[in-house]
Order: C-alpha cells, then sequence, then structure tokens
C-alpha cells in the first residue's frame, strides 16, 4: 500500500478525465476507439487507448454530467482500481479543487487494510499535476489511512494499551510528548468515571482504562483534541444484542479520527500548541462493572445518575473535557462514535457538529464542501437541557423517552467545557465501498476541520 504520488522522474500514461456533455476532449485518433467499446464518459468510466505497437498511449476516464458528479465524492479516483496497473499522469480536464479532490482521492483510493490477509494488489500510480501541494496531500493521506487502520483493527490487538502503543507511536514520528494514567491512579489522579466505565476488564493491566495525553508544540495557540476511546463496547450491563455488538471494534473511532487529525496538524508543522486527550476503555462485564442507578461523581464535580450502562463514551469524555478545560484553551473539539441517533439523523456520510461560537461554524462551512468532507451543524438546544437533569443527580446519562439523542448528548458533554468548544458526533465507518473510501474504517471530518483551523485559531 502506497500512499505517494509517483516520482516525477517516472514514465507515465497520459489520462484524459472526459465530461459526458462534451465528448470532443477525447482526443481525435481515439474517438474510434472510444465508439466502438462504448466510451461515454460516464462518471468513473475508464478506457485504456493503445498505440500503434500496442502499449497504452493515453487513458480515458468519465467525469460524468454535473448532476451525476453532485452525487458523489472521489468517483474519478476510483480509476486507480480499474485502470491498468502503471503510472499515469493527468493531461487534461480538471483543475482547481476538482483536480485536487481527484488526486487526494487516487492517494486514498491506493488503501487497503492488509494486516491479516495477503497484500492487496498493486493499483495504478498517479504523478502529482503541477500545482498541487503533493507533500502536503500525502500527509493528509497518512493521517486518514492511520485513522482506518485503527478502526479497522478488531480488539483483540486494538485495545487501550494499543492505542497507548499506537500514540506513542505517532509522538515519537514527531517529537511529541505522551503522558498516561492508567488502572488505580485513574482514582487517585480524579478521573473517576473513565476508571467506572473501564474497570471490568479484569487483571490484564494491558486492558486497564487509561488516560492518554500527547502534547505537542510550543508556541502559537492552543488546541485540544478529545476521542472517544471505547475499544470495544458490550453495552456493560445493559448488554447489547449480538447484531448491534458487531461493529464494536470501531467504538474508538474518536480517538482514531483524532489521531490522524494530529499527524496531519503535526506533519504539516501548523503553528500551534497541541494537546490530545484519549479515555482509553473497554466498556466489559464483570461482578466490578457499573451498574443503572448508579450515581457517579465526575472529575469536575457534577454528579451524574447511570440510566443505562449503553452509553458509557460521555462518561469518559466528560472527564476528558474537564481535564481539557483547566489549562483554559483556545478551542476544545471532542470527536466521538456517540449517538446512533446521529446516523439516523444524517446517515453514515455527514459529520454533524455541534458549537456556540459563530465564527468557527462559519469556517467550517467554507471549507468542508471545498475538501469533500461534508459536516452538518445541529444546535445546542437550550430547551432540552431539562431532559439531561433528573433531579436524583446533576445529569442523566440516558434520558428516557428516545428524542433527541444526538443534541442531548452534546448538551451532557457542554457541561463539562467552559473554553470554546466543538463536539463531531462521527459514524467512523463506511457501509459500502466508495470510491477512495473501502468498506470499513473511515475517517470524518478531520480534513474538513485541518482547512478550518487557520480560520478558526487566526493562524
Amino acid at each position: 500500500m502506497s500512499l505517494t504520488f509517483a516520482r516525477q522522474d517516472a514514465e507515465s500514461i497520459p489520462l484524459h478525465v472526459i465530461p459526458s456533455e462534451n465528448l470532443d476532449a477525447i482526443p481525435a485518433e481515439a474517438r474510434a476507439w472510444a465508439d466502438a467499446n462504448g466510451f461515454d464518459g460516464s462518471l468513473g468510466q475508464t478506457l485504456a487507448v493503445p498505440g500503434n505497437d500496442g502499449a497504452i498511449a493515453f487513458a480515458l476516464v468519465g467525469y460524468g454530467t454535473a448532476k451525476a458528479r453532485a452525487r458523489g465524492r472521489f468517483q474519478v479516483s476510483a480509476a486507480a482500481r480499474t485502470l491498468p496497473v502503471a503510472t499515469y499522469h493527468i493531461a487534461a480536464g480538471l483543475s482547481g479543487l476538482a483536480l485536487e479532490e481527484t488526486v487526494l482521492g487516487w492517494l486514498l483510493a491506493s488503501y487497503s487494510f492488509d494486516r491479516y490477509v495477503a497484500p492487496a494488489k498493486p493499483v495504478a500510480r498517479l504523478k502529482a499535476p503541477e500545482g498541487v501541494d503533493a507533500a502536503r496531500l500525502e500527509v493528509i493521506a497518512a493521517g486518514e489511512a492511520l485513522t482506518r487502520d485503527l478502526i479497522n483493527t478488531p480488539t483483540a490487538d486494538m485495545g487501550p494499551g494499543d492505542l497507548e502503543a499506537a500514540t506513542r507511536n505517532l509522538a515519537d514520528q514527531h517529537g511529541a510528548a505522551v503522558n498516561v494514567i492508567a488502572g488505580e491512579d485513574l482514582l487517585t489522579q480524579n478521573f473517576p468515571m473513565i476508571h467506572t466505565v473501564g474497570r471490568a476488564v479484569g487483571p490484564d493491566p494491558h486492558r486497564a482504562p487509561r488516560l492518554i495525553d500527547m502534547t505537542w508544540g510550543d508556541a502559537g495557540p492552543t488546541l485540544t483534541l478529545v476521542g472517544k476511546g471505547v475499544c470495544f463496547d458490550t453495552g456493560g450491563l445493559n448488554i447489547k444484542p449480538g447484531a448491534s455488538m458487531g461493529l464494536m471494534k470501531k467504538d474508538m473511532g474518536g480517538s482514531a479520527t483524532v489521531l490522524g487529525l494530529a499527524h496531519m496538524i503535526m506533519g504539516l508543522k501548523l503553528p500551534l500548541r497541541l494537546r490530545v486527550l484519549i479515555p482509553a476503555v473497554e466498556n466489559s462485564i464483570d461482578g466490578t462493572a457499573f451498574r443503572p442507578q448508579d450515581i457517579l461523581t465526575s472529575r469536575k464535580g457534577l454528579t451524574v445518575e447511570i440510566n443505562n450502562t449503553d452509553a458509557e463514551g460521555r462518561l469518559v469524555l466528560a472527564d476528558a473535557l474537564a481535564l481539557a478545560d483547566e489549562t483554559t484553551p483556545d478551542l476544545v473539539i471532542s470527536m466521538a462514535t456517540l449517538t446512533g441517533a446521529a446516523r439516523v439523523a444524517v446517515g453514515p456520510d455527514i459529520s454533524p457538529y455541534f458549537t456556540d461560537t459563530p465564527k468557527f461554524a462559519q469556517a467550517l462551512e467554507n471549507v468542508a464542501n471545498d475538501v469533500a468532507d461534508p459536516v452538518w451543524r445541529l444546535p445546542f438546544h437550550e430547551p432540552y437541557e431539562a431532559m439531561i437533569e433528573p433531579g436524583i443527580a446533576d445529569l442523566d446519562n440516558a434520558p428516557k423517552g428516545g428524542f433527541a439523542g444526538t443534541i442531548t448528548a452534546a448538551l451532557f458533554l457542554r457541561r463539562f467545557v467552559q473554553s470554546p468548544y466543538m463536539h463531531f458526533d462521527v459514524y467512523g465507518w463506511n457501509p459500502a465501498a466508495a470510491p477512495a473510501r473501502p468498506k470499513g474504517g473511515v475517517g470524518m471530518g478531520a480534513r474538513a476541520i485541518l482547512a478550518a483551523l487557520p480560520a478558526m485559531l487566526d493562524l
């Protein structure tokens, strides 16, 4: 798997991108061949055109219609897996943002998760076009690949200790520092809800709950990323049915996404001070598991009534957010695979987010579509605050009724942060293969955040 561009001095085959509305853009010498092979410029359609010697002289890829292009992302990049394996360069048909989306998608289309199987067959490679920041796109693609790898890895090999190891490897790559508080030390250092959620894993210290704290940079505005690191979620004593538990290796998708974003930030050397906090746990079941109707006291001192042990992600995030807030950063961003309600609201392809700061929302709206990373703002709707107040404790982790589950979860988290704050409720999983996004773990929101950070933090 090579998520890099081909060398500029490599021999390459010209690639012409042809919209359905302009088949005249097909080079004259190839029009008869295109007609004979039914090439009509449909989106993602490919055709290799032979020269007199039988070798590929150039290739065509369909750009479809404007309506077809509006219904997806990275469609041209699918050519990486359908063209004959060779090195190509885009000779005509794309420019600006469409060109950048295609070449990034080409890198992402090269991704495969082959840790447990024979390596995937190679795919066609691409030279970076002139005017495209190739080094930047390679860093972004590597960050996305890290996110995908972490989510795709099953919990047997991606428990709390493995997530810590992945963070340390990333820190070593970029000269960052890592501190970890684990096991019973979580109690003595006042992270009671992280400890409570993760304490039922048994005696294996590798599985013990922990707070992973990575820091990088010594100048500029301060950004703290908080990622939900529930490495597996049984649901606890409110155990999930089997069908709902099948994808729970991805419940650490928030932590995987912030680590991928951290790689992008550090690899591009953005002028800021970065902190990444990951509460890493497994929500397991044994005699020490926390129970429905328990009342927990958080790091911030707020009490939480447990009405469903399967609403554990907001508990571990709450302690981490309280820690983040103690240093009053310029921006705190949490990312979590938090609620099924978010998927009902916007499906698996869009990252819903919350913020009270119009500047942050506008910065995201200005760039998300440009970088092919769709987001959608949901409200911190104040009248719903009463839904998370049970009376017997300060907060309820699972309000009854089933309404506005994404919003009430976000309101719960906001209680632990006074600093400027954004929350992303991501899915972290692509349920069906799509161009540049195979079925499996996927980053959501990270590229949009990366593009918006300069405006958010006045970099």
